[in-house]
């Protein structure tokens, strides 16, 4: 069964700021929680996210026990959209549509994440004991993290 994650967060900083951010996969580590172990294994320079980009990770999402994932670039339109595609990993499918949306306050992000977990009935029922749960976390962190980057300052 696929399921769907959507969120949203306005953030107070350009759209060049967000965009930079939000490309570049060694910040992703400071937006997850530290109980995932979330560790960015792909050396990568600071280059401007394309279209077909490898990222490999290791994460710990359930027990502590560390899992290998790979996503793949799939789309990218420069400061406004990309998507994150689960090559290998703990999902099924994993699709993470990132949207940037410039305003009068800065800039609206919008994720969508559609995902599916593997073992039919067992995924399923999974997903109602603890992965939907997990993930609104994780998700619940990232938005206390952004608003305190690009929120909260303090000068």
């Amino acid at each position: 069964m696929m399921y769907r994650l959507y969120r949203e967060q306005q953030l107070n900083c350009n759209i060049e700021t967000a965009w930079k951010f939000f490309s570049s996969p060694h910040n992703l580590s400071e937006i997850t929680p530290e109980s995932m172990n979330f560790v960015v294994l792909s050396t990568l320079r600071d280059q401007p996210i394309f279209k077909g980009m490898e990222i490999n990770y290791t994460v710990s999402p359930l027990l502590g026990i560390p899992m290998k994932w790979m996503t793949i670039i799939s789309q990218v339109e420069h400061y406004k959209s990309f998507t994150d595609f689960q090559k290998e990993g703990p999902y099924k499918y994993w699709n993470h549509f990132h949207e940037f949306i410039p305003n009068e306050n800065g800039v609206l992000i919008k994720d969508t994440v559609d995902y599916e977990l593997p073992m039919g009935i067992l995924g399923k029922i999974a997903h109602q004991l603890f992965v939907k749960d997990k993930l609104k976390s994780i998700f619940d962190f990232r938005y206390k993290v952004l608003n305190d980057l690009f929120n909260n300052k303090h000068n």
